[in-house]
Parts: structure tokens; C-alpha cells; sequence
């Protein structure tokens, strides 16, 4: 039997706050001249979550997060984070988020430790609380080794962990990223991956956006889907799955018994169809085409134990978040 892999939701359930949304927008739009960015969006992104705020370049993804910046004015509707009005309460606004743009300035004549003490100054931390703060930053960051290089001799990688602590410095509890992840390689994105959820961990409520599906599907507990400046569906994954893409494929791997396998499950509720498949390490598999709840799933592999047929491995197929944003979007592209 397979291990259960423990995903981002089930670590942040307890702390996720569905119905506090810490960020919020109605009928947000911006244009430019004609050109509509952004076309009326209404964003949700409940207190505790990992929000990712999907969609293709030139989807209105940077518009939107400069708004909740407040970098830019929107042209109309509202925009909240954190309870303060964009518009009305930026000062508010920016004391909450920590906002780490597409493209970053970085000051490649500091060493790593000047250039955190240099945006502690600038957030106001007090001189005899920066050394503490630094430590446990670059500590957090896994840059401490670090310390004394100077920033230009950083990787890229290097650079958008740095760029991140940079955020935190003033404990906010917003993170807004605009494509952390992009430019960077494997073993990088896996690095920034693992410390968004540890931050999420921390309490901190993050936004982020990109392009890039598998690490809204590797990190997330949240997505909003954007496309031409239109949101499309937004929401926990699980239920954007369900809702979008019903069936769910489970794969049973057998020693024998296979006819028998075969008509113990197709009686069963929700059961839509069931067909042999490519057979592994000559061990022959079943294909079951599924309509329900989880109940349901562990009713299948409890018909099979009722019959002692022997399963060596029992396992969901999730549907990819690509197969969810090709069919969420179709409708917008074709």
C-alpha cells in the first residue's frame, strides 16, 4: 500500500479561517487608456491560507497585487487587506503586508547582514533589536552561512531568500509574492516551496502569484484562476477539483482475482466504470472510474477486503492542477 503524502491543507486546515478574509476585493478593475486589466475581480483569500493567484502573462496578476500594494489606484471598486481599505488606509495596508515584487532591487555593494539592517531601518526596527532580528531572519532563510558575502556573490535563489526575509522584517502578517518562484531552478523552487509553508505555518496569510502550476499544486490551500482580467473560479483546491473535474480515477493493483475484483467494485455506488489497465512488475491493475466522496472510496477497497481478494497497492489519481486550469479557462480561450 502506498503512504499518504500529508499536502499543505491538511498541515494548515486548523488555522485556516474560511469565512476572515484577510484580503477581499469587489468589482476591482484597472484600466489603462482602453485596455482593461482588470475586469470587476472579487478576490477571497480567508486568514491562515496559501493563496495562488493563477493565470498566464498578461492576465491582470501584477495589476492586481500593485493595487493591494497600494502601488497603483484601481479604477474602480474596493480593495481590503487585512480589515483596511486600499485607498482610504494605505499606511495601514502597508504596515500588515510584506510585498516582494516581480522584479526586486537588490543592493549588491551590502553584505547580506547590511542589506536586512538597512530595510530594518527603513521599517523603523530600533538599532539595539536589529541584530536579533537579523539573526533570526537569516536563520529562517537558511542564509546564516551567509552572512558576510556580499549580496552580488548570492545565486539567484540566494537572492529571492534574502529578498523574502526582507519582507518579514517588520512581522507582518500579510506576505504578498508576485512570481517568487520564477527564474529560479529545481532545487530552488523546491527550497522557496518548503519555506512558504513554513511561514504559513508561522501564521502568516500568503498571496502569491504565478504561472507555474506545479507549485500552486506542490504549496497551496487555496487558487484563484485569472484570465484576461477576469477571475474564473476561485477556492480550496479540493472543492475546484470536485466542482470541475468530477470523476475521480482510483488504481488498484492486484496479485489475482482480477474478474472477481472487477464485479465486486462495478456493483458499487458511484462506481461509473471499470477496466483493466497496464499490468506493473506483472502484477495485473483495475482502473476504477469514481463519482463521490472519500466514503465512498474506502467502501470500494473494503468490497474487495470483504472477498479476500489481495491489493497490493490502492491509489487516487488526482487531477492535475493543469488538466483543472485548461478545463476552467476554456471557455475564455476558444
Amino acid at each position: 500500500m502506498t503512504e499518504a503524502v500529508t499536502t499543505p491543507t491538511e498541515v494548515l486546515q486548523d488555522q485556516i479561517q474560511e469565512g476572515d478574509f484577510v484580503i477581499r476585493t469587489r468589482d476591482l478593475r484597472k484600466n489603462y487608456g482602453r485596455l482593461q486589466a482588470v475586469k470587476g475581480i472579487n478576490i477571497q483569500v480567508p486568514r491562515g491560507c496559501i493563496y495562488g493567484f493563477v493565470g498566464p502573462n498578461g492576465a491582470g496578476k501584477t495589476s492586481t497585487m500593485r493595487i493591494l500594494t497600494t502601488l497603483m489606484r484601481p479604477s474602480g471598486g474596493e480593495a481590503f487587506v487585512n480589515g483596511f481599505s486600499v485607498t482610504k488606509e494605505p499606511r495601514e495596508v502597508r504596515r500588515s503586508i510584506g510585498y516582494m515584487p516581480d522584479f526586486f532591487g537588490v543592493y549588491e555593494d551590502m553584505k547580506v547582514w547590511e542589506y536586512l539592517d538597512f530595510f530594518a531601518a527603513c521599517y523603523e526596527i530600533p538599532e539595539n533589536k536589529r541584530p536579533g532580528l537579523i539573526d533570526d531572519l537569516l536563520e529562517l532563510v537558511d542564509l546564516t552561512h551567509r552572512r558576510d558575502d556580499m549580496v552580488d556573490k548570492l545565486s539567484r535563489g540566494m537572492k529571492q531568500r534574502l529578498c523574502l526575509a526582507r519582507t518579514l522584517a517588520h512581522d507582518p502578517e500579510v506576505l504578498i509574492l508576485d512570481e517568487p518562484a520564477s527564474g529560479l531552478d529545481a532545487r530552488a523552487r523546491v527550497e522557496i516551496r518548503e519555506l512558504l509553508i513554513e511561514l504559513a505555518k508561522m501564521g502568516k496569510t500568503i498571496f502569491f502569484s504565478t504561472h507555474i502550476l506545479s507549485d500552486v499544486d506542490e504549496v497551496c490551500t487555496h487558487v484563484g484562476i485569472i484570465e484576461a482580467g477576469e477571475m474564473i473560479i476561485q477556492g480550496p483546491i479540493r472543492e475546484i477539483r470536485a466542482q470541475i473535474i468530477p470523476h475521480r480515477m482510483i488504481t488498484i493493483t492486484l496479485i489475482n482475482q482480477v474478474e472477481e475484483a472487477k464485479a465486486a467494485v462495478a456493483a458499487l455506488p458511484g462506481v461509473m466504470m471499470v477496466k483493466d489497465i497496464e499490468s506493473v512488475n506483472n502484477r495485473p491493475r483495475i482502473q476504477v472510474d469514481y463519482e463521490g466522496e472519500d466514503e465512498g472510496i474506502s467502501s470500494i477497497l473494503q468490497a474487495l477486503t470483504k472477498k479476500d481478494i489481495s491489493v497490493v497497492n490502492f491509489a487516487e489519481e488526482e487531477s492535475s492542477l493543469e488538466k483543472v486550469f485548461m478545463k476552467a479557462t476554456r471557455g475564455i480561450i476558444t
